[in-house]
């Protein structure tokens, strides 16, 4: 059975995007059969993986709204072991139009327990923020992986994004665990990041990945053209942080 986690942090700008789609893309390397699930309406993870955006094809709104079956969205991505359900602008409004569906928090958890199967690993790309949508993905997964900017403001929201997990862990998913907590734009230059890492450290503890994902012009720059940065800059440093976090993922079981 594949393991769900869910890549969520009400926060913008922290790397969510990035890590869901460098992540995949790592396990995918390693042999995993991987799927990387778009619940983000600015689809940010389907272009970072070359993938247009599209209103002509079924995506991730129709699986949700319209019934329509998730097996018949997938894409198979121009990467190996890589395979995408992607969005499109349909689903900026879903969030609304869930409000007053019954069980509205299991859609998602309904359509992926049909596939789970076929995957070693399912990534859920959360939007930012706390709607119905994420809260489809934290009822999905098993697992939730936050990433955290190494910047002044690092633990803005996280009490509030905390919270939100546990009433999900109180009410909808009992068995969703804190899959671990992702230290993102890290500067060795600065006493800021290093101040934060030891923050962030303190108060999570053996949560905190040993990986930690450096600020980076590559990173930055790979989404762009449309692949994973370890096509794009296998060699760099952003490509082996994330390939040592796939590790870890992996050897958390």
């Amino acid at each position: 059975m594949g393991k769900i986690i869910a890549v969520a942090n009400q926060k913008g700008g922290v790397g969510k995007t990035t890590t869901s789609i460098n992540l995949a893309s790592a396990l995918a390397v390693k042999n995993k059969k991987i799927l990387l699930v778009d619940i983000d309406a600015q689809g940010n993870s389907c272009s970072g993986l070359g993938i247009p955006l599209s209103e002509d094809r079924n995506s991730m709104y129709e699986v949700l709204l319209l019934n329509e079956p998730i097996e018949n969205v997938i894409l198979m991505t121009n990467f190996p072991n890589l395979e995408i359900v992607p969005v499109n602008g349909h689903l900026s409004g879903a969030a609304i139009e869930m409000v007053d569906i019954e069980n509205r928090e299991f859609l998602l958890k309904n359509n992926l327990s049909k596939i789970r199967d076929k995957y070693d690993y399912i990534i859920i790309d959360c939007p930012p923020s706390l709607d119905l949508l994420t809260l489809n993905g934290l009822t999905g997964a098993d697992s939730v992986l936050i990433p955290i900017q190494c910047e002044y403001y690092a633990l803005e929201g996280m009490a509030k994004l905390m919270k939100t997990i546990s009433l999900v862990q109180n009410s909808l998913n009992p068995d969703l665990k804190i899959e671990g907590i992702l230290l993102t734009m890290y500067d060795s230059r600065t006493n800021l990041s290093n101040q934060v890492v030891e923050e962030i450290s303190s108060y999570f503890k053996d949560k905190v990945y040993r990986s930690i994902i450096p600020r980076s012009v590559k990173i930055s720059e790979a989404p762009s053209h449309g692949i994973p940065i370890d096509r794009y800059d296998p060699t760099g440093v952003g490509s082996k942080s994330y390939e040592k976090l796939a590790e870890e993922v992996i050897n958390n079981g």
